[in-house]
């Protein structure tokens, strides 16, 4: 149910960027949506079905390296930002480029950071940078920022040099925000402490693709034997961790704290 709420919500607060702040300065957004706005503005079409219509390969592309659950959840993502988008009206909220820029891209960048954060996208580049970053390790923001160069150039080929230039800074704003929110290239290390530990440890290793360390110990106060499991993760995998802990042990201790460095293997799947 909160991923849902999520990708509801994150998808209004894109849709309101758009509408509010980008598309009435004619600044173009990032990826797919931003090729939507871009044809929106030049045809007839409307942008929320742009949306749809420029997303479908991409959907093929990410279910065959996804899955199943990130391509039905990003096209619930791209189904519900295209119903915003048609229902927000647009309105020039900010009335001056460098506001729009700048309050378009940390709204994207918030809507975004919130659907990626519980494992989706918006669809678009957001899935080929998601692909990307569990090959590379590299950040998704980074390559969105990157990937995105394209839509500077043909902002100001199709436009002027100024609006590419205000396209280009919402795009940084975007990718910043992103990377404030979601942290997925981060690796975690996460002890549980439990006495059910052998059930967490099965359901673990069918839910997530990592190693896990297994040790006794015993609590100091009550001198009762626990089991002691250590993962190294990322962080949008912690959510998932400890619902399945809570499910077997709702009184189990977890400490999660962030890891410099991983010298060994560690799968980026």
């Amino acid at each position: 149910m909160k991923k849902y709420i999520a990708i509801i919500v994150g998808s209004l607060i894109i849709a309101l960027a758009y509408n509010l702040f980008l598309i009435p300065s004619g600044v173009l957004s990032a990826g797919v949506s931003g090729l939507a706005i871009l044809v929106s503005l030049i045809s007839p079409f409307d942008t929320s079905l742009l949306n749809i219509v420029f997303n479908i390969p991409i959907f093929i592309i990410g279910y065959y390296f996804l899955g199943k659950q990130v391509t039905f959840n990003t096209f619930l993502v791209v189904i519900t930002l295209s119903f915003f988008l048609f229902i927000v009206p647009i309105y020039d909220l900010a009335n001056d480029l460098l506001l729009g820029s700048i309050f378009g891209g940390v709204i994207t960048g918030l809507g975004i950071g919130v659907i990626l954060k519980f494992s989706s996208s918006s669809g678009g580049f957001d899935i080929i940078a998601m692909i990307v970053s569990r090959v590379s390790n590299m950040s998704i923001g980074l390559l969105l920022t990157a990937m995105n160069g394209v839509i500077v150039l043909i902002s100001g080929l199709v436009f002027d040099w100024t609006i590419a230039l205000y396209t280009m800074l919402n795009i940084y704003i975007t990718g910043r925000v992103i990377d404030t929110i979601h942290t997925n290239h981060i690796k975690l290390t996460m002890h549980i402490v439990t006495t059910e530990g052998e059930a967490i440890r099965k359901e673990l290793l069918e839910a997530i693709y990592r190693g896990i360390t297994l040790s006794k110990g015993q609590g100091g106060y009550t001198l009762e034997e626990k089991d002691l499991l250590m993962m190294v993760v990322t962080r949008y995998e912690t959510n998932t961790i400890k619902d399945i802990v809570r499910k077997h042990d709702p009184k189990a201790f977890i400490n999660i704290f962030e890891t410099v460095e991983i010298d060994g293997e560690f799968a980026k799947n």
